[in-house]
C-alpha cells in the first residue's frame, strides 16, 4: 500500500480538476443560449402532464429542479445536468473503489467523463439522456453491491433506480440484456431464479414507471408508437450513416478515449464470460449490446448524437477496472505500461479538447464549421423573437403561431409567458398541456412565425385563416445566415387545441432519420417512408427538410 499522503495526492488533484471542469460547465450553461430541444423540454417543465409524446417526464422534473433554484434562466434549465454529472462521477468512483481498492483506478474512472465531450461539456446540455444516466449508473452500483455482499435487498434498490431511469428515457431498456446475463450466466443463477427478489425488483421498476404507462393507456400508446418508428424503420444500406455513427463516437467520447474504453470493455467481457464473474459480465454487456445494436442500426438509419450517451459511463468503469486487472493477471510489463500510457493520454488530451471546445463557443468570434455547427445551427432565435415582437406591436396582434415545435419552443422560451404561443399543427405533441391563453387568442389576430418553406406547406389548406405577409427575418450566428423565417398576420380564425386524431393538425411528423439515398437534402424532396408510416400517426404534410431536424429530439 502506498503511504497515506501519496494515496491522497491523486484524489486531491482529481477533485481540483473536477471542480474546475464543473465551473467550466456552469459558465457554459450560463453563457450559451438554450438550444431548441432544451427549450422544448423546458416547456414540459411548465406543464403538469404525467408524460409526453416524445419522452417520459424525467427531463421535465430535472429542469424544474434547476429552475426552482436559479429561475427560468439558461443556468436554471441546465443546472440539473451539472448535478447529474457529479452524481454519476461519485457512483463510478465507488463502483471502481469496491472492485479494485486502487486509488489510481478511481481517479481514472472519475476523470474519463471529464475528458469526453459527451460529458465534460455536454452534460450541461439538458436532454432525457442526462436525466437517465445517474439513475442507470445507480442501478449498476446496486448490482455491484449485490454481487459483493449478497444482500438480496439490493435487488429492490436496483429496481427502484431502473424505474427512475425508465422515467427519463426508454433506451435504458437496452441494459436489460446485461442484467439478464448478470443473473443467468454466473453459477448463482438458480439461487436468484428461486428467490422472489429479482421479480420484486421488476415489479418495483414497473410501479415507478407507471405514470408513463398510465399516460400511454390514456392516449392510445402514443409515445410507444412514436418511438417505435426508430426500432422498426429500415432504409437501404448507407455507409454514410455508418460513418456518421463511428465519427460521432470518436468525436464525443474521444479520439484516444474511444479505443481505450472499447479495448477495456472487450477484455472485461472476455474475462467475465470465461470465469463467469458477475460484475465483469454486467459492465461489459451493458456497453457491448447497445454499442453493437447502434452499430448495426447505423447501416440503415442515422443514429442520433445522444442515443449512445447512456452506455459510456459504464464503459469508463469497466476500462478503469480492466487496467488494474491487467497487473494481477500476469500480463507483460510492456503491455501494462502501454495500457496506462494510452489511458493517461486519453484523459489529458480529452480534457484539453473539451476546454478548447468550451473556449470556441464561449469566447471565440469565429464560425469554423459553417451551417453544420451544432450550436450555431440552433442559435439566433433572439433576432426572430425581436422581429415577432415588432410585428405584434405594429399589427395589434396578441398571440404567436408556429408550425414547428422548435420554433414554438424558442418563442415560448424567449417570450416567457408575455405572449401566448401555440403550435397550430402536431397537436398530438401537446396532449394534457394547459391552456396557452385562449382568452388572449380567441377573436384576436395573431402572428405566424415559421421557417421557409413551411409557410407554403399543404397544411395551410386545412387552416381557414386570412394570411397577410409581414416580411422575413434572418436567423444569424457569427455573421452567417443559418435560416430564414417568414412572418404573417393571421386573422379570422382561432386555432383548435384538440383536433380529431385523424386531422392533419393533430398528427406529428414521422420520427426517423432517413438515409442519404432516401433523402437528398433538398428542401422539397419527399423521403420514402417505412411501411409503419402509413398509419395516421405521422404528418403527411411534413416537409422532408423537417424530418432529420425532428429526429434530433431523441
Amino acid at each position: 500500500m502506498p503511504p497515506v499522503g501519496a494515496a491522497r495526492r491523486p484524489l486531491v488533484m482529481a477533485a481540483a480538476i473536477i471542480a474546475a471542469m464543473t465551473l467550466l460547465r456552469m459558465v457554459y450553461a450560463s453563457a450559451i443560449e438554450l438550444r431548441t430541444d432544451e427549450a422544448y423540454y423546458w416547456t414540459w417543465s411548465q406543464e403538469t402532464a404525467l408524460s409526453f409524446l416524445d419522452h417520459p417526464p424525467g427531463i421535465a422534473w430535472l429542469i424544474r429542479f434547476g429552475t426552482a433554484i436559479f429561475g427560468d434562466t439558461s443556468l436554471g434549465v441546465r443546472f440539473g445536468g451539472i448535478v447529474a454529472m457529479l452524481v454519476t462521477q461519485l457512483l463510478l468512483a465507488d463502483i471502481v473503489r469496491r472492485l479494485t481498492h486502487d486509488v489510481r483506478a478511481v481517479v481514472l474512472a472519475v476523470l474519463m467523463p471529464e475528458a469526453a465531450l459527451y460529458y465534460g461539456l455536454l452534460m450541461a446540455k439538458v436532454a432525457p439522456d442526462v436525466a437517465m444516466i445517474p439513475f442507470a449508473v445507480a442501478m449498476m452500483w446496486c448490482l455491484v453491491r449485490l454481487a459483493q455482499g449478497g444482500d438480496r435487498r439490493w435487488w429492490l434498490a436496483a429496481g427502484l433506480f431502473a424505474g427512475l431511469a425508465m422515467l427519463s428515457k426508454f433506451t435504458v431498456i437496452m441494459f436489460a440484456p446485461a442484467v439478464a446475463a448478470f443473473l443467468l450466466v454466473p453459477d448463482w443463477r438458480w439461487r436468484w431464479l428461486r428467490s422472489p427478489y429479482p421479480y420484486l425488483a421488476v415489479l418495483i421498476a414497473i410501479a415507478v414507471f407507471s405514470p408513463v404507462l398510465i399516460w400511454n393507456v390514456q392516449h392510445d400508446w402514443a409515445a410507444i408508437r412514436f418511438q417505435g418508428v426508430r426500432a422498426t424503420t429500415s432504409y437501404g444500406i448507407s455507409l454514410r450513416t455508418f460513418g456518421d455513427y463511428i465519427g460521432l463516437q470518436f468525436g464525443l467520447v474521444g479520439f484516444v478515449m474511444l479505443p481505450v474504453v472499447l479495448a477495456g470493455v472487450v477484455m472485461t467481457a472476455w474475462r467475465g464470460y470465461r470465469t463467469r464473474e458477475p460484475v465483469a459480465i454486467l459492465l461489459s454487456t451493458a456497453v457491448l449490446v447497445p454499442f453493437l445494436y447502434f452499430l448495426a442500426k447505423s447501416l440503415t438509419l442515422r443514429v442520433g448524437d445522444t442515443w449512445p450517451m447512456f452506455m459510456w459511463p459504464v464503459g469508463f468503469a469497466a476500462a478503469a477496472v480492466n487496467l488494474t486487472m491487467l497487473s494481477g493477471e500476469g500480463r507483460s510489463a510492456r503491455m501494462v505500461r502501454a495500457s496506462l500510457f494510452w489511458a493517461n493520454t486519453a484523459v489529458v488530451s480529452g480534457i484539453a479538447f473539451v476546454v478548447i471546445v468550451f473556449f470556441y463557443y464561449v469566447a471565440a468570434p469565429w464560425n469554423l464549421l459553417g451551417k453544420i455547427d451544432p450550436v450555431g445551427a440552433e442559435s439566433g432565435y433572439e433576432q426572430v423573437a425581436a422581429r415577432a415582437q415588432a410585428a405584434l406591436d405594429e399589427t395589434g396582434a396578441t398571440w404567436i403561431a408556429t408550425t414547428d415545435y422548435r420554433t414554438y419552443a424558442m418563442m415560448r422560451w424567449l417570450f416567457r409567458g408575455r405572449v401566448p404561443v401555440i403550435e397550430i399543427n402536431e397537436r398530438g405533441r401537446f396532449q394534457d398541456f394547459r391552456d396557452p391563453g385562449m382568452d388572449r387568442i380567441k377573436g384576436h389576430a395573431g402572428i405566424y412565425v415559421g421557417r421557409e418553406p413551411d409557410n407554403r406547406s399543404s397544411l395551410w389548406e386545412n387552416i381557414p385563416a386570412r394570411r397577410e405577409s409581414l416580411g422575413q427575418v434572418e436567423r444569424r450566428w457569427r455573421g452567417l445566415v443559418m435560416d430564414n423565417y417568414v412572418l404573417e398576420k393571421l386573422s379570422g380564425w382561432t386555432p383548435e387545441l384538440s383536433p380529431p386524431t385523424n386531422s392533419p393538425l393533430f398528427q406529428w411528423r414521422v420520427l426517423a432519420f432517413v438515409s442519404p439515398q432516401a433523402w437528398d437534402g433538398k428542401q422539397n424532396a419527399t423521403p420514402p417512408l417505412p411501411s409503419s408510416a402509413a398509419d395516421p400517426w405521422r404528418d403527411p404534410t411534413a416537409s422532408a427538410a423537417a424530418v432529420p431536424r425532428t429526429a434530433a429530439a431523441g
